[in-house]
């Protein structure tokens, strides 16, 4: 690969983070703050984005795959968003917001796999290459949050602004990229977008335990993203998207270590681990306060990479090595699915509902959140699947590789 395309590449994946990191995590204090949204209004935003996954694997596999360049769609897609992102920011109804938030959900979700897709095809060893690209997003995330939290607008439309603007840029100069054209020459079928080659999985007791956990863990996930930023807010931390961030150092710091805590520890215990620190995380976000506790609130920020990559990477290794050779696409094309899509999903409106149901008004009318008894919901949640996992999951692969 030369030296233009690389760049190319890398400049693709760090407009495509910076344009969704602008928004995804501060969305739910801005709807709260700003459009006077209630918690459901808020969890059926956040759902929006697993309608998005579920939908975005049937349009690339039966649209996209077969008839169009993959850089093409993209730019289509992008500058699409962008004209959605201008109607939004005028928007003050919570309930009309959420369609226009659904509509650009639905325009970004493919450019998931359309940028895996583009990258992958200038490269001669995608195992060595991809990482490096893909850092620039990881990068772009911590660069547009730290801008947002720098100027304090993390609860304005700014943070749409943005999105919009950078969805512009990066749909023009999608038109650029390398010419991948679609590759798909036979119709593809509901069933391999689903990944039921993979059903086959479900028949070794411990796989379907972790099918069912990714699903579960996928609630604790949704209330992170959808409430993280509202409960330090009020929990009077300051420089909140400056200080969440962390969680993104955090992200590839532990990255780096899985390959060594693989041949340490191996699947089993990296997943205990993973949830024991999903646990913990969200008893700091409960009891931790920003004025007497600040630490706590910072050991829940960082123990974003633990949570994350110890749980959910590892998992994507586990269902590799699980799955062998001929289904391991529909096999993470399954778990991805569900995930993302449907656990994500599910995990968006539940979190909405218990927000609603732990807010109240104090005597002055002003809305008051028990944070202590909505973050203790996804921690218990994790405590179930913990369980499931020490006295069910058996790690009977074959040597995982990292």
């Amino acid at each position: 690969m030369n030296i233009s395309v690389r760049v190319k590449l890398m400049l693709m994946m760090f407009l495509m983070f910076i344009t969704w990191g602008s928004w995804y995590g501060q969305m739910g204090k801005y709807l709260f703050t700003s459009l006077n949204a209630s918690g459901d209004q808020i969890g059926l935003a956040y759902a929006t984005f697993s309608i998005a996954s579920i939908v975005a694997p049937f349009f690339m596999g039966m649209v996209a795959d077969r008839f169009f360049s993959a850089q093409k769609v993209m730019g289509v897609l992008n500058l699409l968003g962008a004209a959605i992102l201008y109607f939004l920011v005028q928007e003050k109804d919570p309930d009309v917001f959420f369609w226009y938030i659904l509509a650009y959900t639905l325009t970004f979700a493919p450019n998931l796999a359309l940028s895996s897709s583009i990258a992958m095809n200038q490269m001669k060893n995608p195992e060595k290459e991809f990482p490096s690209i893909r850092v620039m997003g990881t990068i772009a995330w911590i660069v547009v949050t730290n801008i947002i939290g720098f100027y304090g607008v993390g609860d304005k439309v700014t943070i749409f602004q943005i999105a919009m603007f950078t969805s512009l840029v990066w749909g023009v100069f999608a038109f650029t990229l390398p010419n991948t054209p679609p590759k798909a020459t036979t119709a593809t079928s509901f069933g391999q977008v689903l990944g039921t080659d993979a059903f086959v999985l479900f028949k070794d007791r411990s796989f379907l335990i972790f099918f069912i956990s990714s699903i579960l863990v996928c609630i604790p996930l949704s209330f992170y993203y959808a409430h993280a930023n509202l409960s330090l807010t009020e929990s009077n931390m300051t420089n909140v998207e400056n200080k969440m961030s962390l969680g993104q150092v955090s992200e590839v710091l532990f990255m780096l270590l899985i390959p060594f805590a693989l041949t340490r520890f191996g699947i089993k215990k990296m997943l205990i681990v993973g949830l024991v620190a999903w646990i913990i995380r969200f008893i700091c976000f409960g009891y931790g306060d920003g004025i007497s506790s600040e630490w706590v609130l910072y050991l829940a920020i960082v123990l974003h990479g633990v949570c994350y990559d110890f749980f959910f990477v590892t998992g994507q290794i586990y269902t590799d090595n699980k799955a062998g050779e001929k289904i391991k696409n529909s096999a993470q094309g399954l778990i991805t699915l569900a995930t993302y899509g449907v656990g994500m999903g599910i995990g968006s409106v539940i979190s909405g509902r218990v927000l609603d149901f732990y807010t109240t008004k104090d005597a002055a009318g002003n809305i008051v959140h028990n944070w202590q008894g909505v973050w203790m919901i996804p921690a218990g949640i994790a405590a179930v699947v913990l369980v499931l996992f020490v006295l069910v999951f058996k790690d009977n692969t074959r040597k995982a590789k990292a």
